[in-house]
C-alpha cells in the first residue's frame, strides 16, 4: 500500500492558519495558551476573523466554516492548518468539497476527534495529515507529547508508543487514526477510505459501553474490517455506563468485538481525549507488534 503525499517539514517562521471547522469555540483560555505554544516555537499563527462565530452548536454556518478551510488550504503562503477544536460539524462542510487543486502545495492539517472526517477525507485524496491535539487541548498536554508534535512536523523521527499487546504477531501497514464515533459515521460514504492493508487506530470519549458495542458491531457487519491488517486502540475515557445499569466494561466490549478477528491488536496506547494525546501521522507506514504491545512509526528519513 502506497504512502500518502507528505507535506514538507515545518520550520520556525512558517505561516499557519487557525480554522474552526466543527463546534463553536468555548474554551478561550486553553485556546490562547495553545496559540502561545506555537508562537513561542517561532511560528506565525494567524486566526481567521470568523473563528468565534456561532450557529447553534457549530462554529458558524456551513458556508462560513467551509470558506475558512478553503481560504487556508488555497493560501500559497500557508504551510499548516491548526484546528481550533472538535465537537461536531466537519462532515457537514465536506459535502461537495474537493481537495484537488493543482496549484496548491499540500500542507499540514492538524487535529483530532471530530477533525477525523477531514483527516480521512485528505487520506482518500492521497495526502497525509496529523492526528494531534487541537488548540483547545494542546496546552493540557505533557511536555513529551508537545515535543512529539514538533518532532514530527519538523521532520524528526518519533519514538515508538507502548501499550498492551493482545498477541497475534507483528504486522505493517498504513496508519489510519481517528475517533471511533466519527469514523463509524463515515462508513459507506464517499469519505470512507480504502481500508485494505491499513492499521486502524481508534479512540473515543463519553460513549457508553453499549454504544461502543453498537459501533464495532456495525464495523463487523459492514465487512469494513475484513482486510484491515491490525488495530491500535488508544483511550476510551468517560465511557462508563450510568450507575445501577447492567453493563459490560468498555474493556470487555473491545475484547469481545475485536478479539476474535485474528489480527494483531494493541490497546492502551497514549492517544485520545482526557490524557496524553500522542501525535499519530495519517497515511504513513507503521509496524504494530501485538506481542510486545508496540506501535512503531516509520521515521521521516526512511520515507524520503
Amino acid at each position: 500500500m502506497k504512502s500518502k503525499i507528505l507535506p514538507a517539514p515545518l520550520k520556525p517562521g512558517d505561516l499557519l492558519r487557525v480554522i474552526a471547522p466543527s463546534g463553536a469555540l468555548r474554551e478561550f483560555e486553553a485556546f490562547e495558551r495553545s496559540l502561545e505554544i506555537w508562537r513561542s516555537r517561532g511560528y506565525c499563527v494567524e486566526i481567521l476573523p470568523t473563528i468565534d462565530e456561532q450557529w447553534g452548536y457549530l462554529a458558524g454556518k456551513d458556508d462560513s466554516r467551509r470558506h475558512q478551510l478553503a481560504t487556508a488550504w488555497n493560501d500559497p503562503n500557508c504551510r499548516g492548518i491548526l484546528c481550533a477544536r472538535g465537537g461536531f460539524g466537519s462532515t457537514r462542510i465536506l459535502e461537495n468539497w474537493h481537495w484537488q487543486n493543482n496549484s496548491v502545495v499540500p500542507k499540514w492539517l492538524i487535529g483530532f476527534s471530530d477533525i477525523t472526517a477531514l483527516l480521512w477525507s485528505l487520506y482518500t485524496a492521497g495526502i497525509s495529515s496529523l492526528h494531534a491535539p487541537v488548540l483547545t487541548t494542546l496546552a493540557h498536554e505533557p511536555d513529551w507529547s508537545i515535543e512529539r508534535l514538533f518532532h514530527w512536523l519538523e521532520g524528526r523521527p518519533l519514538p515508538p508508543l507502548k501499550g498492551c499487546g493482545w498477541g497475534g504477531g507483528i504486522v505493517t501497514g498504513m496508519l489510519l487514526p481517528g475517533n471511533l464515533t466519527v469514523a463509524t459515521h463515515l462508513l459507506s460514504t464517499p469519505i470512507q477510505p480504502n481500508l485494505d492493508g491499513v492499521i486502524l487506530a481508534f479512540e473515543d470519549v463519553t460513549e457508553a459501553p453499549y454504544r461502543i458495542d453498537r459501533m464495532l458491531t456495525q464495523w463487523r457487519l459492514s465487512g469494513a474490517l475484513a482486510k484491515v491488517n491490525g488495530i491500535a486502540l488508544g483511550g476510551f475515557t468517560r465511557c462508563e455506563a450510568p450507575p445501577n445499569v447492567p453493563t459490560f466494561s468498555v474493556e470487555e466490549v473491545l475484547r469481545d468485538r475485536l478479539g476474535d478477528l485474528g489480527i494483531p491488536i494493541v490497546s492502551d496506547l497514549p492517544f485520545g481525549h482526557d490524557g496524553p494525546n500522542a501525535v499519530l501521522p495519517v497515511g504513513v507506514a507503521v509496524t504494530l507488534d501485538a506481542d510486545q504491545g508496540i506501535l512503531d512509526i516509520t521515521s521521516p528519513a526512511a520515507r524520503e
